[in-house]
């Protein structure tokens, strides 16, 4: 894994994801490592260079610190294109050190990672005015997760972490995504109430995207269940069954496809 320390112009970048008015990425590449990531896509990175690098933006707290005084408030989606808890955060502290400055303006802030790590930072989260940790979880099954995601942590320890959030009376919930196309209908009930009895409230659904160069890494991870990767119809019911699930429930289920 290559670490290299670089510097950034600026901090906060304007969002168009729902939900979110700016983006705020501490880290340049991602130690997680897994197989079905968009960011190579958008970011023009060769596929086969992600996940062997991370650039720390050393600066970025304070650039972050200047701009959010000039800065309308709104939602800050941290990280909208790698995961802000991923291993090298326990030495930089980027996200901490990020935390602190927008605590000061009090913005509201919305984290998406799949690490338990965030609980660290509990102390700092629970005091904003308006937070939300969400958790992204494909499959409760840990052996298959192990395939596409090797390096984030397992499914056990986000469910803990996102309880030990709940529970810090910290707004959380399930990014359900992207859904393994091993999931079955029938094994819904108990995926989402695992969900909700680790303190999720809403729920937001997503299928694989299944951009160029990713198809035949992702046919070879789920042989079995190669034909439902693009079977619109297989997504379609899984949104139907947990949506059903949901009302019953009483939590909110959103569709991100």
């Amino acid at each position: 894994m290559e670490i290299r320390e670089v510097t950034c112009k600026t901090a906060l970048s304007l969002s168009a994801l729902p939900g979110l008015t700016y983006s705020l990425n501490p880290y340049r590449g991602c130690q997680h490592n897994c197989t079905y990531c968009y960011v190579p896509n958008i970011l023009r990175i060769k596929r086969e260079a992600w996940g062997s690098f991370v650039q720390p933006k050393v600066n970025i707290p304070f650039i972050l610190a200047r701009e959010l005084k000039k800065k309308t408030p709104g939602v800050v989606g941290i990280s909208t294109v790698t995961d802000p808890y991923q291993p090298t955060e326990r030495k930089y502290k980027l996200t901490r050190f990020c935390l602190e400055q927008l605590l000061r303006h009090d913005f509201p802030i919305c984290i998406q990672t799949r690490s338990a790590l965030v609980t660290r930072d509990i102390d700092l989260i629970s005091k904003f005015s308006h937070a939300e940790v969400m958790f992204s979880i494909g499959t409760l099954d840990d052996n298959e997760r192990r395939r596409l995601e090797p390096y984030p942590s397992s499914i056990r320890e986000r469910l803990a972490a996102m309880k030990q959030c709940s529970d810090a009376g910290i707004s959380t919930s399930v990014f359900f995504g992207p859904i393994y196309p091993s999931v079955t209908v029938d094994e819904l009930p108990v995926i989402i109430n695992a969900f909700i009895d680790h303190g999720a409230r809403e729920i937001t659904l997503d299928k694989f995207n299944v951009k160029p160069g990713l198809l035949t890494p992702l046919e070879h991870a789920f042989a079995n269940h190669k034909t439902l990767l693009n079977d619109p119809l297989f997504f379609l019911s899984i949104l139907e069954k947990t949506k059903e699930i949901c009302e019953e429930k009483k939590i909110k289920a959103v569709s991100a496809f």
